[in-house]
């Protein structure tokens, strides 16, 4: 969390979300899917390291900026630039493979069944959204059987 980069890279996202009426892709949304992923862990006895998903959870999308630049696919770019804060924080090796790989597939639909990171990192990020309280779901181009319309988590 006291990454510069990691701020710089929140702050960048922030300025092409300022007049966003849909998701934001911030610290909220960031937590929200931490906790969200916490709790599918616990529930289903995954039996993973809490380290692990709020490290993913929280840099699963520090990348998006670079889709408003220029298109970038996200996830990969988030995958990419929190390789230089996992070594920072002193993730080993095998921890951050683990985590940049669920970072890059959390957009991937065949994966929410994985017993795995990737797994719950994609749940986590769908479930965390609250369209059933969202004044512009309406306007929002996710499908109808996408959209989170009752309180799970």
């Amino acid at each position: 969390m006291q990454n510069p980069d990691y701020h710089r890279y929140l702050e960048e996202t922030a300025k092409w979300e300022e007049k966003r009426i849909f998701c934001h892709h911030d610290t909220v949304h960031f937590l929200n899917v931490a906790r969200i992923g916490w709790i599918l862990n616990l529930e289903e006895g995954f039996g993973l390291k809490k380290e692990l998903i709020y490290a993913a959870a929280l840099l699963h999308d520090i990348g998006r900026f670079k889709q408003y630049e220029d298109g970038s696919d996200h996830a990969v770019v988030s995958a990419a630039l929190a390789e230089p804060i996992l070594a920072e924080c002193g993730f080993d090796e095998t921890e951050r493979i683990i985590i940049t790989e669920a970072v890059a597939s959390h957009r991937t639909k065949e994966i929410a069944d994985e017993r795995s990171l990737k797994g719950i990192l994609y749940r986590a990020d769908k479930l965390s959204r609250e369209c059933y309280f969202c004044k512009a779901e309406p306007e929002c181009d996710w499908k109808g059987d996408k959209k989170n319309k009752v309180l799970r988590y």
